[in-house]
């Protein structure tokens, strides 16, 4: 019996939401908004490579506090859906569910990266 093996697309849509990088803008100025902007990427690239690090380290603790950072930060910025998938991260550990997390933990990395890459793209488009 052969059995039929299906893969999965990790082609994900990833959206920033204008909506909230518009009232980032309108409530702080383009200056500042635009610093709090770069911060945040900045900061998301730093703790999304420390997440890794933590996961490989099994450092599970530290890693959820990382991942509830990485939340209030993507949500500051509009990013829902890093936001969401970093908030799946913490339930999978607080399940001690381990094959979840790296699981997870994986769409968490892929998914930060098109979202700083998003961002990014949206910030060049408004200068």
């Amino acid at each position: 019996m052969v059995a039929d093996v299906v893969v999965f697309g990790r082609d994900e849509p990833v959206r920033v939401d204008p909506d909230r990088l518009g009232m980032l803008y309108r409530q702080l100025g383009e200056s500042a908004a635009e610093d709090v902007i770069c911060r945040a990427i900045e900061e998301l690239a730093v703790r999304l490579s420390q997440c890794q690090e933590m996961y490989v380290s099994a450092d599970f603790g530290p890693l959820r506090k990382n991942a509830r950072t990485l939340i209030a930060i993507a949500e500051q910025v509009g990013m829902a859906a890093l936001a969401r998938v970093a908030r799946d991260v913490t339930l999978t550990i607080d399940a001690g569910d381990r094959v979840a997390l790296a699981a997870t933990l994986s769409r968490l990395i892929r998914i930060g990266e098109r979202s700083l890459t998003a961002v990014w793209d949206l910030q060049d488009l408004s200068v």
